[in-house]
């Protein structure tokens, strides 16, 4: 029974550390003195070289993944009453995505607390061994989005998002996590938004 027990305390706790790493981690930064009540249009920049090995070998980057992102963010100013307008915006922003892969190793062992020996008394704790070793590969995602004054191009804002990526995810899934993770990014923009925030 002790064995059993030990067994699906492991199971429990292997099961919760990816979920934990799953999390999006959230940054930002504000540019000094930028007014941004003044700002009533905006367009979407192409942030750059979009060749990378990710694009060419997996979803993780795609044309698909940087429209449904673009999408995603014109959807977060306009519900903040700002407006698309390539031609003459108030500021430009873009978006662009980095990679990289971290391992995680779990087991083979495993803490545990129970009844000492019957030669003993009291509570024992320690580590017991509960099978081989494995490793995890996770992809870590990181969504980082700039906001740049039209008329300068000063950098007036940055935010950006970290969380792993799952390259086997449906492509509604795909949608509906892109535009999950840049409302949580946009929730840090200084100005208020009419669309529906998400959770995890």
């Amino acid at each position: 029974m002790k064995i059993l027990c030990r067994l699906l305390i492991g199971v429990v706790i292997s099961t919760l550390l990816p979920a934990v790493a799953a999390a999006q981690k959230v940054r930002y930064d504000i540019g000094p003195g930028t007014d941004f009540t003044r700002l009533k249009t905006f367009a979407i920049k192409d942030s750059g070289s979009t060749e990378t090995v990710t694009e060419k070998t997996t979803l993780y980057d795609s044309p698909l993944i940087r429209e449904r992102t673009n999408d995603a963010i014109a959807a977060q100013l306009e519900a903040r009453g700002m407006r698309r307008d390539q031609e003459h915006p108030d500021v430009y922003v873009a978006a662009r995505r980095s990679f990289k892969t971290e391992y995680s190793t779990y087991g083979p062992y495993n803490a545990a607390w129970g009844w000492g020996f019957p030669y003993a008394s009291g509570w024992y704790g320690g580590y017991h061994y509960l099978g081989p070793m494995y490793m995890e590969e996770v992809v870590i995602g990181t969504l980082t989005i700039d906001v740049e004054d039209a008329s300068s191009g000063d950098l007036i804002w940055r935010g950006t998002g970290e969380k792993h990526v799952s390259d086997t995810s449906k492509p509604w899934k795909r949608t509906k996590r892109v535009y999950r993770e840049v409302a949580k990014i946009f929730r840090n923009f200084p100005a208020r938004s009419a669309v529906a925030d998400y959770d995890d």
